[in-house]
């Protein structure tokens, strides 16, 4: 009988550590209201987990992003047709500048493609779709608009992560406080997620070259082979597939690789 109250009373114990971790855990909201009360508690979190002052400084001067909100609820371009995308998204654009640049950077491709086994079409394809080839990287503060998304209870687990890498690369020095991105806190001229960037980014993103190496760096990862194809249905459109979710995105961006590479002129 002694040893079942142990039992009963190291249970209860059990519980009540795992309601009081549960209620300590920040919690997601809806809109600017609860933003502070939650970096109060995400900083906890986050120092429990080995972020460091840097980090911490930086994420206690976010602030709640309104447009990075409205940008995540209205991403609708990514359910239109493979035709419409392209036209909306300057596909025959991005293909006529594609080719000039490949023949123009020609040297800087070769040793990408003989290092990682990577083309230059589907480079160029992301490139040119994701910036405008560096035009165009965002101006948002970059680590309020991944604070605000892991507080958002849209998706809080992917962005919560996201938060995390881009704190650890603040206080790396990789990242500062006043770091500017994308709407989601996409960063540099192919623009890397933070997690992304932490994981894959070999050089400086903001400039070309290093941005093409890592995102070269990224599609090897994620399975590339060297000479294999790149379309739908073939080997290497799985590691496209893991650049981005969005089917009709992984389409272009295969159409565009494919004509900028010398195919189907």
């Amino acid at each position: 009988m002694k040893a079942r109250k142990i039992g009963y009373l190291v249970a209860a114990l059990g519980a009540l550590a795992l309601t009081a971790g549960e209620a300590s855990a920040a919690q997601c909201g809806s809109s600017a209201a609860g933003f502070e009360s939650w970096k109060q508690s995400f900083a906890q979190e986050a120092r429990a987990r080995g972020i460091g002052p840097a980090g911490i400084s930086a994420l206690m001067a976010t602030n709640y992003n309104q447009a990075t909100i409205n940008a995540d609820r209205g991403m609708k371009s990514f359910h239109l047709s493979l035709d419409a995308f392209m036209a909306k998204r300057g596909g025959s654009i991005i293909i006529a500048r594609g080719r000039k640049l490949r023949q123009s950077n020609a040297g800087l491709f070769a040793s990408i493609e003989q290092r990682y086994g990577v083309p230059p079409g589907p480079l160029l394809a992301i490139w040119g779709m994701e910036t405008g080839f560096g035009a165009v990287a965002g101006n948002q503060h970059m680590l309020s608009a991944v604070a605000t998304l892991a507080y958002d209870c849209r998706r809080p687990e992917m962005f919560t992560d996201q938060l995390y890498a881009a704190l650890k690369l603040v206080d790396r020095g990789t990242f500062s406080a006043s770091t500017r991105g994308s709407m989601h806190g996409e960063v540099g001229q192919t623009q890397f997620m933070p997690k992304t960037v932490l994981e894959y980014g070999v050089g400086n993103l903001e400039t070309s070259s290093g941005a093409l190496m890592s995102t070269a760096n990224y599609l090897k990862a994620h399975g590339w082979v060297a000479g294999a194809g790149y379309q739908p249905g073939e080997t290497n459109f799985a590691a496209i597939q893991a650049w981005n979710a969005a089917p009709v995105y992984q389409q272009a961006i295969a159409l565009i690789g494919r004509k900028i590479d010398g195919g189907d002129r």
